[in-house]
């Protein structure tokens, strides 16, 4: 019955071993869970930030953009009424050239 108790007492004690292995792989995995969760909840702080500087530059380029065709909507009316300008003045100037020019040949002009 002592060999028998002995047998007994060596897989108590394999068995003991075992569970403490257990307990420790538990632990460890414990801390790898915990460390992952604290990661995987570091990251999504950082996306909610990025999200929210994304949805910031995104608004600011929309307005960008909107200024830049009222801009462009603005210089197009502006380039648009100086030629009619520069043309106005050409016409103006070649009439003026004309009237000029008749009168030079106008007789009550001559001083000869």
């Amino acid at each position: 019955m002592t060999q028998q108790g002995a047998v007994l007492q060596g897989y108590n004690n394999e068995l003991v071993k075992c569970i403490e292995d257990l307990c420790m792989q538990k632990e460890e995995l414990n801390k790898q869970i915990q460390q992952a969760e604290e990661e995987k909840n570091k990251l999504q702080h950082e996306i909610q930030v990025l999200s929210e500087q994304l949805e910031c530059v995104c608004e600011n380029l929309a307005q960008k953009v909107a200024s830049r065709n009222d801009l462009d909507k603005i210089l197009a009316e502006t380039e648009a009424a100086y030629m009619k300008i520069l043309d106005s003045s050409r016409t103006l100037l070649s009439v003026l050239k004309k009237e000029v020019g008749s009168l030079k040949h106008s007789p009550d002009l001559k001083t000869n």
